[in-house]
């Protein structure tokens, strides 16, 4: 049986996080065998988003695929590159008119992967056109182009990116969730051989909540006053899933909850 090995990263928090999967992806990449690496920076930029000097730096670093959400459009000086690199996403269901790419075909180890990206709508800020319908129509567009497909649903309701999900199982190798920056629990192979796990939790400082200083975090739920979100310090966690694809017969015969703490600096 021949497989392929398929690492996914969580959510990038801070220039510190940054730094550390630049310096840790190599070995990480060896550690997991992995053939083909997908990174979400959407926050690794300083005060969120992604800007293109930290693009560049993933990329050169080890990231095949970098995937996006609602802050893709955080940093301006990205936006030339989003048009120019098919490797940096932004949500395929952000209107035509906006820069860059939704999905890409990638090629790697002799198979093509179809990498697609979409933002959630439920109790997301932004209200975009339905995933269903504008993962249905890559789908078709691109069909007989690719020989897998990959995709990162960035959003909130968890019953949102299952119900992907479920709907795409057999059609889909791989859905995973970005977004809340926690992990959760329900890692697993759906009935059609679609491996998924809601979200990959973050890249991120440990001592925080979701990245950001705990005491700013409570100041604003506490007082419901506005606070600028300052990004934590201290030791980092790095948190994402890996999966193994059985390239005969298209399923997902194993997935493996990744976890790897690294101390600050």
């Amino acid at each position: 049986m021949s497989t392929l090995q398929i690492l996914a990263i969580g959510d990038i928090v801070g220039p510190a996080a940054l730094d550390c999967v630049c310096r840790k992806l190599s070995a990480l990449r060896d550690e997991c065998r992995a053939d083909l690496v997908i990174i979400n920076a959407e926050n690794a930029a300083a005060g969120n988003g992604l800007d293109a000097v930290s693009a560049k730096r993933l990329l050169s670093s080890g990231a095949d695929v970098l995937t996006t959400g609602n802050h893709v459009w955080k940093k301006r000086d990205l936006l030339p590159l989003l048009s120019d690199s098919e490797r940096i996403l932004r949500p395929a269901n952000y209107p035509a008119a906006c820069p860059g790419f939704g999905y890409t075909v990638y090629s790697a180890m002799g198979y093509r992967f179809l990498v697609i990206n979409v933002l959630g709508n439920i109790y997301m800020d932004t209200a975009l056109e339905s995933p269903f319908a504008v993962i249905d129509r890559i789908l078709a567009r691109e069909e007989g182009r690719y020989d897998f497909a990959i995709l990162d649903v960035h959003a909130e309701a968890t019953s949102e990116k299952l119900a992907l999900a479920r709907y795409l199982d057999g059609r889909v190798h791989v859905v995973f969730g970005t977004h809340t920056h926690v992990p959760t629990a329900d890692l697993q192979i759906l009935p059609g051989g679609t491996g998924y796990i809601t979200d990959l939790g973050m890249t991120g400082p440990e001592n925080s909540i979701l990245g950001v200083r705990h005491e700013i975090i409570i100041e604003k739920l506490r007082t419901q006053m506005p606070v600028r979100f300052e990004i934590a310090d201290g030791d980092l966690l790095l948190g994402g899933a890996c999966f193994t694809l059985d390239t005969a017969s298209g399923r997902i015969t194993a997935a493996e909850q990744i976890t790897r703490r690294y101390p600050a600096g």
